[in-house]
């Protein structure tokens, strides 16, 4: 303890003044000496912390997307080089500079809140012991060696005995009840956490090693939990749980508004910014834009749930644009240019098909015209001329009979009779 005390001595001094300031608030309210003063003064702690960590929860989260792109890539460099370690290894590192991704970047909250998490075990351990550390003075180290959370003090362990119990002013149950109860939550709020990143942000298309590592992640860590919380105070107990009731909530929203492409997470967002989107007719938000501007630019490597989204604009009869705006299609057509990219274009007009007339309009015509117009109907093989015996020809304008059919004997014969042609004389 006295090696951690030394590493982390730089930072204990601020934590217990923190400490210090929430409880001199809470005391007014609670009391001093209770329970709720110092509890929720160390829960005030851990929302400081995880707010100023905030920036480096958003790059966890732009690292481990982007490690999760990277896997088909890092699958083809370990099956490529599997024999040579020290080659995989280059190519992984020249993979990572050309992408700018780093593996670490997806443990900085849990690297950055360390420090925190060792300096409040040495000053819990501190009240424990009935040792001042940091601003806690002797008047501040009485008041916090009588404050008890639910039956447990404040210092106490799963693994304290009966003595070191009583001197603090408790029960061995009392304190083994508490803190079972909590080392339970905790490691269940754990293994939900990874559970909901597992079945609802992780892009189910790509079957990657990285996703096998998550998996064990999610049934080692709650262990782990279980196995250290016993060695752990009532009030680290305080602070672990709500760090991760308190990353449980954060990720359930990032999963919620920003979620992994391909996942289930993307398939039930965007099925609610379409119900959005349908109803209003348009996008309302800087951020529905970014995402509608987003799934146009790319094109032809949409998602299955991607194309499912612009289709279903299309059916409501609304086109998504390159700026992330969608119009309505009323006057416009899709058009999908080489690259995939939807754009608008006026529509062309309909072309009419002409009615086919009856037998008495065609008649009609005949008579009206002076000749009978060229239908499909007509067969190819009939001589135009071919009317019954007895019949007319119709004349147009009172002519002559017989002069509308002087222009059809052009094939060489005239009607009726031929006379036979005379011998040639020599």
């Amino acid at each position: 303890m006295d090696t951690i005390a030394s590493l982390f001595s730089f930072i204990t001094t601020p934590v217990s003044w923190v400490i210090v300031q929430f409880h001199s608030v809470y005391g007014h309210i609670f009391g001093p000496d209770t329970g709720w003063a110092w509890g929720l003064s160390i829960v005030s702690l851990v929302i400081l912390i995880r707010i100023c960590l905030i920036p480096l929860f958003v790059k966890q989260i732009k690292a481990t997307r982007a490690m999760q792109t990277l896997q088909p890539e890092m699958k083809k460099i370990q099956e490529r080089y599997k024999n040579d370690k020290q080659r995989q290894s280059e190519e992984m590192m020249k993979l990572y500079k050309e992408s700018g991704t780093n593996p670490l970047s997806s443990c900085l909250p849990i690297l950055a809140q360390s420090p925190f998490f060792f300096a409040l075990y040495h000053v819990l351990n501190g009240i424990a012991t009935g040792s001042t550390i940091g601003v806690i003075n002797d008047s501040l180290l009485a008041s916090a060696r009588k404050a008890h959370i639910f039956g447990a003090p404040l210092a106490a362990k799963f693994t304290d005995g009966q003595s070191k119990v009583e001197a603090l002013g408790a029960s061995l149950t009392d304190v083994r009840v508490v803190t079972a109860i909590m080392i339970v939550m905790m490691s269940a709020s754990q293994f939900y956490t990874q559970r909901q990143l597992m079945t609802k942000n992780v892009d189910t298309t790509v079957k990657t090693p990285f996703m096998q590592q998550q998996k064990m992640l999610m049934y080692v860590f709650p262990v782990m939990f279980a196995v250290f919380g016993i060695n752990f105070p009532v009030g680290v107990l305080v602070y672990w749980l709500t760090t991760n009731v308190w990353t449980m909530g954060q990720q359930m929203y990032v999963i919620r508004n920003n979620p992994t492409p391909g996942s289930k997470a993307q398939a039930a967002y965007l099925e609610r910014l379409h119900k959005h989107v349908t109803h209003h007719g348009k996008t309302r938000s800087r951020r529905e834009k970014g995402i509608v501007k987003a799934i146009v630019a790319k094109g032809r490597d949409r998602n299955e749930f991607e194309r499912k989204f612009i289709n279903g604009l299309t059916k409501a009869g609304l086109v998504a644009q390159a700026d992330g705006s969608v119009v309505k299609s009323d006057s416009a057509v899709v058009v999908e240019t080489e690259d995939g990219t939807t754009t608008t274009a006026p529509a062309a007009p309909k072309r009419q098909q002409p009615k086919r007339q009856s037998k008495s309009q065609r008649q009609s015509a005949v008579t009206a015209g002076g000749a009978e117009p060229k239908t499909s109907l007509t067969k190819a093989g009939d001589p135009e001329d071919a009317k019954p015996s007895g019949a007319k020809p119709a004349t147009a304008g009172g002519g002559k009979p017989g002069a509308g059919t002087r222009s059809k004997a052009q094939s060489g014969q005239r009607k009726g009779p031929q006379r036979p042609k005379s011998p040639s004389k020599k």
